[in-house]
């Protein structure tokens, strides 16, 4: 900061505001009252100069004069929409006398006693007793009392001061410069000569660090104090900076229990990418650091995000909120918004593709507490507001159960685009960011091995092991096609799949709307003369990183893997979305059958029967005979 402001200070006010030596010691000393003056000011954005090591500022020497080397160095890194304001605060005078300690010549600042003088010395904590001299409700100060005063309210709070001087030209009339144009230029010309307050009133939107506020004597000596300058250039700095966005999603935790339910915790599950089940409900966040305010003229005007879910899944509504917190990681929370608040406006939509939409937009209540917020503010008192701190927005989706939603690698893009403005409301800028919601199928073929039996009097059921839950699905007549709607506890409640005929595809139980999990196909009903499965069929889908990076949010998508009884198998495509389906097939043989009634066979069973009964009497009658020849001796 002592760099910041020494820089500044040379810029702009040691260079403006002449000493008694500077003014005294120039050939031509006298002050030409019959001409004007101008000023040509350039805008650069020195963050991303500095970052690129173009140009040291902190051993820059400023001359007031035009500079081309300057100019050409940071052409590229000129600031368009950049607006300063300027106000004529004094009289520049020259005062001969003899005091006390000798013969005094210097230069002077006239203020007439006024509002706005008042206003003036207000805001640099002064008061008329600090004046060098002062006669007829004139108030004269030397220009080292002010660079002095103003040097030291910006080290003090240099917020509270931008703001106290962006009132005193917008209470007093003060004129605004053309706003910068594409080589961050303005001027201004015709000035009359005097003593002026420029101050940087509206900014674009990546700007956070104004100018501070810095007066200019017109005319001013030259820094080799040999004459006067009627024509100044100035070269003040801006530090420019943009908020972060990020989308994540999960699985919402009543639905699979894999995270922990730490609803403060935004590594907790959260991710790019995820999986689910048609029918899930989805956690969304969206995660945004703001960017810096240093006063009203960088206030946030607009901070806007319009959010996209993939066709298929719906917003739940109703349930967005907004948490504020001092760190990037979430935990030292400083306020909590719910649509209730007024704060923020939802509004819901449908894109052309169709899929849902729902804008988030701060209301003029919110961003005067963005803005002006007083709970955060930094050690320094350099910044307002939310400055810096992250915002946080949660909201859940239900996964549509339909062929709306994508199987296999193309999987759901939900998208999210941030828009903010600053006080230059003709200037904005935009993040996006996107998360991708995943899901499988499964293809299973029923067959027959001597291709007669009913496939009506087949029922399958589907466990998923991982999240310990039964699959259930609702049966699209139309696509002969299940589509998963939920998760169930008890294996009576979950569906019983029956294959389905259609056209010349018979025996089919396509699944649409799994997670990738472990999954156990049990066949617990057959037709009458064959044999179940013997054992259950066990199919595991695995995803990973694909390692294609999204265009969008930058991050790497997945694809997915099946494997059946341990064996891999190729994934089919759905839709054009490969690695989409499981393919899997299952035969039934026929068992070995009793004997019907009316057959010879039942002959043979009354032969049998008959002559085991005969047997039976036989053996009878030897151990009776027996017993009755041992009593007799």
């Amino acid at each position: 900061m002592k760099k910041f402001f020494s820089l500044l200070l040379a810029l702009t006010l040691c260079l403006s505001l002449a000493s008694v030596a500077f003014a005294a010691t120039a050939p031509n000393a006298t002050i030409d009252t019959g001409r004007t003056a101008s000023l040509s000011l350039y805008k650069y954005d020195f963050t991303s100069a500095n970052k690129d090591g173009i140009l040291e500022w902190d051993t820059y020497i400023s001359t007031g004069l035009p500079d081309k080397a300057v100019e050409e160095a940071l052409a590229s890194y000129a600031l368009q929409g950049v607006v300063f304001t300027y106000l004529k605060v004094a009289d520049i005078t020259t005062y001969s006398a003899q005091e006390a300690d000798g013969y005094k010549d210097m230069v002077l600042y006239a203020m007439t006693e006024s509002g706005a003088t008042t206003q003036l010395l207000t805001a640099l904590g002064l008061s008329p007793a600090d004046a060098y001299r002062s006669e007829s409700k004139t108030l004269y100060f030397t220009s080292d009392k002010l660079v002095d005063a103003l040097n030291a309210k910006q080290q003090e709070n240099s917020s509270n001061l931008k703001n106290a001087l962006e009132r005193l030209v917008a209470d007093h009339g003060g004129t605004n410069l053309p706003e910068t144009d594409q080589n961050g230029h303005t001027s201004a010309n015709g000035l009359d000569l005097g003593l002026y307050l420029i101050v940087e009133t509206y900014v674009p939107e990546n700007v956070f660090t104004t100018t501070n506020p810095f007066f200019l004597s017109l005319p001013s000596t030259t820094i080799d104090g040999k004459e006067w300058n009627y024509d100044l250039t100035v070269y003040p700095k801006n530090e420019t900076d943009q908020p972060t966005l990020e989308k994540t999603l999960r699985e919402s935790k009543p639905d699979t229990g894999k995270h922990n339910g730490k609803t403060d915790d935004i590594t907790d599950g959260y991710a790019h990418t995820g999986t689910g089940s048609d029918g899930d409900v989805v956690d969304y966040q969206i995660i945004s650091t703001l960017p810096k305010i240093t006063s009203n003229a960088t206030a946030l005007t607009a901070y806007t995000f319009n959010d996209t879910l993939s066709k298929g899944i719906d917003y739940n509504k109703k349930d967005v909120k907004l948490e504020w917190f001092k760190d990037a990681a979430c935990t030292q929370k400083v306020a909590a918004w719910d649509e209730a608040s007024g704060k923020f406006t939802v509004a819901y939509g449908t894109a052309g593709n169709g899929a849902t939409t729902m804008e988030i937009a701060m209301t003029p209540a919110g961003l005067d507490e963005i803005n002006n917020a007083d709970t955060v503010y930094d050690a320094a008192r350099l910044f307002r507001g939310y400055s810096s701190c992250t915002l946080r927005i949660t909201y859940t989706g239900t996964v549509n159960s339909s062929a709306e939603v994508v199987c296999g690698d193309n999987g759901n893009p939900n998208t999210v685009k941030l828009t903010w403005k600053r006080t230059n409301t003709s200037y904005y800028d935009t993040l996006q960011d996107d998360c991708h919601f995943y899901s499988y199928g499964m293809d299973l073929t029923k067959k027959f091995n001597d291709d007669e039996g009913n496939f009506a009097n087949v029922q399958f059921v589907i466990h998923n092991d991982t999240d310990n839950y039964w699959v259930k699905a609702q049966l699209n007549e139309a696509e002969g096609i299940y589509y998963v709607t939920g998760h169930v506890a008890e294996e009576a409640q979950g569906t019983k799949f029956i294959p389905v005929s259609a056209g010349d595809q018979p025996g089919k139980v396509i699944i649409k709307g799994l997670e990738d999990d472990t999954y156990t196909i049990t066949e617990v009903a057959t037709d009458a003369g064959y044999t179940l499965l013997e054992e259950a069929v066990k199919v595991v889908i695995t995803s990973k990183g694909n390692g294609v990076v999204c265009p969008v949010c930058g991050k790497e998508g997945i694809t997915a893997t099946a494997a059946v009884n341990g064996d891999p198998v190729t994934m089919t495509e759905d839709n054009g979305s490969v690695s989409a389906i499981v393919p899997l097939t299952v035969v039934n043989t026929k068992g070995f059958d009793l004997p019907r009634s009316g057959d010879h066979g039942t002959w043979l069973f009354a032969v049998g029967g008959a002559i085991l009964f005969c047997a039976g009497i036989a053996c009878l009658a030897v151990v009776m005979l027996k017993q009755k020849k041992a009593a007799k001796h």
